[in-house]
């Protein structure tokens, strides 16, 4: 069976830019799975931890046969690959892969927690993830676009697309 997935990305250290669109390519090529969609690059102010670079995010759609648990260890996977290290809570970092949603499922587990416990309030996320899939809803919130409001005040700028989309040959592929 396949799920729609939705996956956060960011980067603030190194080449930004130059590490999420690579990190699109590295989505494309995850097992049993194909890039749906890839929102717009977007530079955002740091949360948390403010006193570090802005970061690059984007939000993917992946169609994928993975369950929740091996997507998630795929996208492990692909951070180490680039170098992830995770030092401390809100740390810069080169590359951060979120699973933001994985169909309609919920749940909360010391390694999982679908839907990401903090989308809902995170403008780098919901602007993405809308641009792609204008009538997302985040179980137990409801529709993405009426938790723009609460998010307004959260510095965000829109880059443009990702050089690096494009589906694997026969699979396919929409973007808006």
């Amino acid at each position: 069976m396949t799920a729609r997935a939705y996956v956060g990305l960011g980067s603030n250290l190194g080449d930004p830019l130059a590490t999420v669109q690579a990190a699109f390519a590295a989505l494309r090529e995850l097992p049993q799975t194909a890039l749906a969609a890839a929102s717009s690059l977007y530079r955002s102010a740091p949360v948390g931890l403010k006193n570090q670079p802005d970061f690059i995010n984007a939000v993917a759609a992946l169609d994928t046969q993975l369950s929740a648990d091996a997507l998630l260890e795929e996208l492990f996977a692909i951070e180490a690959r680039f170098g992830r290290q995770r030092a401390f809570h809100h740390a810069p970092r080169t590359l951060d892969l979120d699973l933001l949603l994985y169909g309609g499922e919920t749940r909360a587990t010391p390694r999982l927690t679908l839907p990401h416990p903090r989308m809902h309030e995170r403008a780098f996320v919901l602007l993405p993830l809308l641009e792609i899939a204008p009538e997302a809803a985040i179980p137990g919130h409801g529709p993405a676009a009426a938790l723009l409001d609460g998010v307004r005040d959260q510095r965000l700028q829109r880059l443009h697309r990702p050089e690096t989309v494009g589906a694997r040959p026969g699979h396919p592929q929409s973007t808006p």
